[in-house]
């Protein structure tokens, strides 16, 4: 069994291996097209939730009071898409990214095929021959390795119980 910082560091030299063989990767500062179309919020382990809890102390109170407001409103909507309540929209950016939750880290690096789980830009990229050789890795595996992470729980679930 893998620990989440193993984990973690694992998804963090595959996501620097892509971004060094195809500069052009969609995926970067800038590109928060994921984050504003989630079919639901992303699910985290407890293991998860410890490593994001300290970012959230670390915020202005002001910031934690937005996301605060933010998840309350996801909380009573029933479709998708939802825009991540994390995201700060004017910016485009997370104001947790270096502690973001795995569901973050792998999504356009790592896919889900069987339940068309990927980057829709990143395919239309690479089916148009744009990023060649490309090497997706199994978000299946890495579901796996969490499995004994603790309890799995919507990010929303965890920011109400413990914030």
């Amino acid at each position: 069994m893998k620990t989440p910082q193993t984990l973690l560091a694992d998804i963090d030299t595959r996501v620097h291996d892509i971004r060094e063989t195809h500069p052009d990767w969609p995926c970067a500062k800038g590109c928060d097209a994921c984050c504003r179309q989630l079919a639901r919020l992303p699910q985290l382990t407890a293991g998860e939730w410890e490593m994001l809890r300290p970012a959230f102390a670390a915020l202005p109170p002001d910031q934690l009071e937005n996301i605060r407001r933010k998840m309350n409103n996801v909380r009573g909507q029933n479709s998708a898409p939802v825009v991540c309540p994390l995201l700060d929209e004017a910016s485009g950016a997370c104001p947790v990214y270096a502690q973001r939750p795995v569901a973050c880290r792998t999504y356009g690096f790592y896919v889900q095929r069987g339940i068309g789980l990927y980057c829709q830009e990143i395919k239309s990229s690479v089916d148009r021959g744009e990023l060649a050789e490309v090497v997706w890795g199994n978000q299946d595996a890495i579901d796996r390795s969490l499995a004994d992470s603790g309890e799995t729980r919507a990010l929303d679930a965890w920011f109400a119980r413990e914030l």
